[in-house]
């Protein structure tokens, strides 16, 4: 059996690259109505239970008050984010601005929630627009967080540059991303 090149970073199964989570974010303002529809929304499209956004400071132009609710927001991780997200890139047009892409995520935005797939209008919840955020990571990073004997992760390690992240993109889940010298 032949011996593999071990400086190879394609071969490395420490480079693979991964989904860490997956957020829905709708803002909501301070309405009562809106808020709850939102939740109800992200419940639909995650299948998980959505937490509430709350202001941290008080902003008296939009009539929003330290500590009120100003959004729903849901995280999705492990499998069911990988299928979710297929079907929220699959929701823009498998495109995305490369002003999206940073390292270690990718931010884009839905106008309309009937553009996923499986999600049908509902008269109740009108129309709701979301953001949406991907955060990748590689294995091994659990060294770093764990409280009890932990390690140091080099930062080439942690981070994951823009060109690594636009190849998995169109690899793993067939997104092209828009203002890329191709």
């Amino acid at each position: 059996m032949a011996k593999q090149n071990p400086t190879s970073k394609n071969e490395n199964p420490m480079r693979l690259i991964r989904i860490n989570k997956l957020v829905i974010n709708i803002g909501t303002g301070n309405d009562d109505k809106l808020q709850a529809n939102a939740k109800k929304l992200l419940q639909q499209i995650s299948s998980f239970k959505p937490a509430d956004s709350i202001s941290t400071k008080r902003i008296p132009q939009f009539k929003i008050s330290k500590g009120a609710k100003i959004g729903a927001f849901v995280t999705v991780r492990s499998a069911s984010a990988k299928a979710l997200a297929k079907r929220l890139f699959d929701a823009v047009g498998d495109k995305v601005p490369e002003r999206s892409i940073q390292d270690n995520t990718v931010n884009f935005g839905i106008k309309e929630y009937i553009d996923i797939t499986g999600i049908k209008y509902d008269p109740v919840i009108g129309m709701l627009g979301m953001n949406v955020n991907v955060s990748f990571k590689r294995p091994g990073l659990r060294t770093e967080l764990k409280k009890r004997a932990n390690g140091v992760v080099k930062r080439t390690h942690r981070r994951i540059s823009k060109e690594e992240l636009k190849s998995y993109l169109e690899k793993e889940f067939g997104v092209t991303v828009e203002g890329a010298a191709q």
